[in-house]
């Protein structure tokens, strides 16, 4: 196992992990090295056989030529929970460190735009990403599959990996509804996503088809780096939840929504007014993006009701709360102003995915809200929630601010 250092590397070796000097509560290069170790001693060899839940991972490093292939642990039977961020709300940083940490990558060179032309091992990497339960894989690789376990808050948890020579699966079981909408070359991609979304396909499920170039006219089709799908896949089905919400009456008061987890304060403030969204997150010293500050570090991004036509600058934790809200709403054939404001504390000390941003959201969405009648109401009540004073809510937060000192025409009738 290779453990590489970034940025604070001196800092590490000092520590050993026994002093905490980056400020966490507990040292997360620690926790990936005792269940990277676990893994490693299953996949000593260049052979490897188990059950993909299934999982693919299409890398972005050297685009347009990446890497590509499946996601394999060393066991078999139903391993469809190491893969399924859906199931994951509730389970500790531990369990979630341990699932990714099981998943061995094989890597096999592509030119993106080369869909369909890039051999067996491609084509069968692509299947994979359209099954719908776990398949048996065996794999060989070029050599040993090595752990880098890097010391940079960007990078998620993950297992070992090595290039891919050899690759045979079986029993794979088609989800036919994501088979039909590959074998339509005819149907643009967004209108794959979308139409598989609303027939009850799992988001992760259609980023992970979409990652492989299974949806889109025939000619256009390419491989995308699952970074870039997952946001992408968001921002399509929450655009399109987005237009038909609009035209749904106005939600009747103030609601507080809210889910606690993984260190993280999730809290979700709908106001009756035309749709406009905005994320708003803050970071204690010590956390995934706070590595090194003295101070808590806030920032935002918002649209108001046309969207945006930029990047989100908090990337791509905007998008997956964006569909989680704008799904909620849809159900409820209501409208409304989303304020989602997130807290995360000290215990959060590594990156897992912007899928714990998406299924927070959608599980503080499933209680019953708080209620007001007002704004002043509400940020009340928000404000004993928070352990961040109210006002750098406030000051940072575009819409709430405006919602406090813009008057309204609405304003003159009352």
């Amino acid at each position: 196992m290779k453990i590489t250092l970034s940025g604070s590397g001196s800092r590490c070796a000092f520590c050993k992990g026994s002093k905490l000097l980056c400020g966490k509560s507990s040292c997360p290069i620690l926790m990936r090295c005792r269940f990277m170790s676990k893994t490693a001693c299953l996949v000593d060899s260049l052979d490897l056989d188990g059950s993909s839940p299934p999982g693919v991972f299409v890398g972005r490093i050297g685009y347009p030529r990446v890497a590509v292939g499946p996601l394999i642990p060393p066991e078999h039977g139903d391993t469809s929970l190491l893969d399924s961020p859906e199931d994951w709300v509730g389970r500790s940083l531990e369990e979630i460190v341990s699932f990714r940490s099981q998943l061995v990558r094989g890597k096999h060179l592509v030119d993106v735009h080369n869909v369909e032309g890039g051999g067996k091992l491609v084509d069968l990497t692509r299947e994979l990403a359209m099954c719908t339960s776990p398949a048996d894989v065996e794999a060989r690789f070029a050599r040993k599959p090595a752990g880098t376990i890097a010391l940079d808050d960007h990078v998620q948890p993950h297992g070992p990996s090595a290039p891919l020579k050899e690759l045979d699966a079986s029993s794979l079981k088609m989800d036919r509804k994501i088979e039909k909408a590959y074998y339509d070359t005819d149907l643009k991609a967004g209108e794959a996503v979308v139409h598989l979304y609303d027939r009850g396909t799992p988001v992760s499920k259609i980023q992970r088809a979409f990652s492989v170039g299974a949806f889109g006219i025939e000619d256009n089709r390419r491989f995308v780096p699952t970074r870039w799908s997952i946001t992408a896949v968001d921002d399509t089905i929450s655009k399109t939840l987005v237009e038909g919400i609009k035209a749904n009456p106005l939600i009747n008061e103030y609601r507080v929504y809210e889910s606690w987890n993984l260190d993280n304060r999730f809290l979700v403030i709908m106001v009756p007014a035309a749709w406009s969204y905005e994320l708003v997150e803050a970071w204690y010293p010590g956390t995934t993006w706070n590595p090194d500050g003295k101070e808590v570090a806030i920032f935002s991004s918002h649209e108001g009701y046309h969207g945006r036509s930029e990047y989100a600058e908090i990337g791509g934790c905007y998008y997956a709360a964006r569909l989680a809200v704008s799904d909620h709403l849809r159900k409820e054939g209501r409208q409304a102003t989303v304020v989602i404001l997130r807290e995360a504390h000290p215990g959060y000390i590594m990156p897992v995915g912007v899928w714990n941003v998406r299924e927070n959201v959608r599980e503080a969405l499933k209680g019953a809200p708080r209620k007001f009648d007002s704004l002043k109401e509400t940020l009340g009540y928000v404000r004993t929630r928070l352990d961040i004073h109210l006002d750098w809510w406030l000051h940072t937060s575009h819409i709430l601010r405006d919602r406090i000192y813009q008057r309204r025409l609405e304003d003159f009738f009352q």
